[in-house]
């Protein structure tokens, strides 16, 4: 099993993701001889798990069932343990997008925090690509290298514990691309660029607070950066409802009458109204997670 690839069978060692709802979800590590309780009942790893295809509806103690899924980036954001605060799926597809990442790339990340946007990072530059990720913070940076191994993934991925505005990534000239989650992503601009490779490349800064936008604006301008712009994502959720719409009366179609059709009375024919689907905006709106450069 490996994040950056699919397997059809759920095997021993595996982390798999147990789908109990769409608001719903828990992943577990296979383990022969294991057991998992969910609210419909236990699931035993050997009988339930071990050898059924991915995507599997299994069937639990209590008579209730789950369906057991693939491990990929966005189901592990939804499910991974926290360590810290998270980026989710739609901040993270933001970055991917403006980092230009694909297969192949050579990535700078700090910090690690709890792997989230890591793991999306690894599927976009897999299986060529190679994401340097640096964690201040020992315990932390321990357990995301334990994830990864565990994961499938720590061929492509190495993990330094570090203070990156102080010693930097640990590469230098070398990165396509930079992504900046620290608090105060100013004081490592200069690393970042040592990192980047000589032409080209891009970095990206994520920050909730506009005065830490800012700051990291000017340390971009004075080491040289250019196109330097601001990036505001808000997730807004439209309510879908149905409506009920007349169709207007053209009248006949003259074009296709004959002599006798013109020469006969009409009968005005009542119009059914059609149903549609719209959409509305909510009347209250999250605010943003953070800001991105």
């Amino acid at each position: 099993m490996s994040f950056v690839e699919y397997s059809d069978l759920i095997r021993d060692g595996d982390v798999a993701i147990v789908y109990l709802g769409h608001e719903s979800m828990m992943h577990v590590k296979v383990k022969q001889g294991a057991q998992t309780q969910t609210r419909y009942g236990v699931i035993r790893h050997s009988s339930d798990l071990i050898g059924r295809r991915y995507g599997s509806k299994v069937t639990c103690s209590k008579g209730g069932w789950v369906y057991v899924l693939h491990p990929t980036p966005e189901l592990w954001t939804v499910t991974l343990p926290h360590r810290t605060q998270i980026l989710y799926t739609t901040d993270i597809a933001t970055i991917t997008m403006m980092l230009e990442l694909k297969p192949g790339c050579v990535v700078c990340e700090s910090g690690t925090g709890s792997g989230s946007l890591s793991h999306a990072i690894l599927r976009s530059v897999a299986p060529t690509g190679h994401l340097h990720t640096v964690e201040f913070h020992q315990q932390r940076a321990e357990k995301a290298a334990e994830e990864f191994k565990e994961h499938g993934v720590d061929g492509l991925v190495t993990v330094r514990n570090q203070d990156v505005c102080k010693d930097g990534f640990g590469v230098s000239g070398v990165a396509d691309a930079v992504f900046l989650d620290i608090p105060s992503p100013w004081e490592a601009v200069r690393h970042a660029k040592a990192a980047m490779k000589r032409q080209g490349g891009r970095v990206c800064s994520f920050s909730p607070c506009i005065e830490q936008v800012q700051r990291t604006c000017e340390a971009l301008a004075e080491e040289g950066f250019e196109e330097i712009s601001t990036l505001e994502v808000l997730l807004r959720v439209h309510d879908v409802r149905t409506v009920y719409l007349p169709l207007p009366d053209f009248g006949a179609d003259l074009s296709a009458q004959t002599d006798d059709d013109a020469a006969a009375p009409t009968e005005t024919k009542p119009q059914t109204p059609v149903a549609l689907k719209t959409t509305t905006l909510p009347r209250e709106m999250q605010g943003h997670t953070g800001i991105r450069l």
